[in-house]
């Protein structure tokens, strides 16, 4: 199957000179998802993860059937202020902004082996957030799956220390 039949290219969104990935049609047509969530699946059988962490929004889209599937706890990691008990913060910049991720604390163990799922690697500032936030946990990140790499925007040069694996690259 190919997923890249499934993902639409959106011109100027959200803003002026980005070409947003829109992969509302891929997780509408259930055998196209069912087909990544598989190979999401297999990568964290590889990786032996413990548990799989997917930053707000969309990498609780991909990371939440894979923790199913697998019989594995699934640890969101969400904008402040969304989370109610206490949390630890870490900030960020996109390739179009700035923000930051939280996470419960105790939701991740130190020494667990966490599979970080998520739809798009662009610039890597999400996901160099997302790892801060594992790491000052006690835990290792034993892998890095996305649905979209963004090739040109050179995101995987900053995580040469992690395995990185992407079913679609741009």
């Amino acid at each position: 199957m190919n997923l890249k039949d499934y993902i639409k290219n959106v011109p100027n969104f959200p803003e002026q000179g980005i070409q947003f990935k829109d992969i509302t049609p891929l997780i509408g047509d259930g055998k196209a998802f069912q087909y990544a969530t598989k190979l999401f699946c297999d990568y964290a059988k590889e990786v032996k993860a413990d548990v799989i962490v997917g930053p707000d929004a969309r990498g609780f889209i991909f990371g939440t059937p894979v923790a199913t599937q697998l019989g594995l706890g699934f640890v969101p990691v969400r904008k402040p202020g969304k989370l109610p008990r206490e949390t630890i913060t870490e900030s960020y910049s996109l390739e179009y902004g700035k923000n930051a991720l939280s996470l419960h604390k105790g939701d991740i163990l130190p020494k667990q082996k966490v599979l970080i799922v998520d739809d798009l690697l662009a610039t890597g500032g999400t996901i160099a957030a997302t790892i801060k936030l594992i790491e000052k946990s006690g835990a290792e990140v034993v892998g890095i799956a996305f649905l979209i790499e963004l090739e040109a925007l050179h995101g995987r040069e900053k995580f040469k220390d992690y395995p990185i694996y992407s079913l679609l690259t741009y």
